[in-house]
């Protein structure tokens, strides 16, 4: 009797000791995952190729790190669109700059625009950081103002 009871907690001792493993295995790539966004500091669209690659090489493997890709690539996508947008926003600043006669207004809107630019990569550079926190602790983290690019 005692030799069943031991033979049934070795089974299940790794079993558990495989899932554990596993789970430690999938919060590992999920939080470099969403570190992987750091690489369009290096890289010009970086941000979006870094999470693209590792999301698209382990995605089957595990749905934990399928939902955070997808959060870390439409944070990204989202990222750079509103981005995009705000630098559209300079546009008309500098063009009445070079074809008229200078304003102060038109420096006050280059820097405006310029300084909320600045502050959209703070935000975004804090969520990175707090989304893979919370990967690493086995959770998705869902970011705010996204696009669902890909669902």
């Amino acid at each position: 009797m005692h030799s069943i009871v031991f033979c049934i907690y070795i089974c299940i001792r790794k079993y558990y000791i495989h899932l554990i493993m596993s789970t430690k295995n999938e919060n590992n790539t999920a939080f470099l995952l969403h570190l992987s966004a750091f690489f369009g500091y290096m890289v010009p669209f970086g941000a979006i190729v870094g999470p693209l690659v590792i999301w698209e090489i382990n995605r089957s493997k595990s749905d934990f790190v399928d939902a955070n890709g997808k959060e870390a690539i439409n944070f990204n996508l989202s990222y750079l669109l509103y981005t995009f947008l705000l630098g559209l926003s300079i546009v008309p600043f500098v063009i009445r700059t070079i074809f008229t006669e200078f304003h102060h207004l038109d420096l006050f809107g280059i820097i405006s625009v310029a300084s909320i630019i600045g502050l959209i990569a703070i935000v975004k550079f804090v969520l990175i950081i707090f989304a893979a926190i919370k990967a690493n602790q086995g959770e998705v983290y869902h970011y705010p103002l996204t696009i669902k690019f890909i669902k």
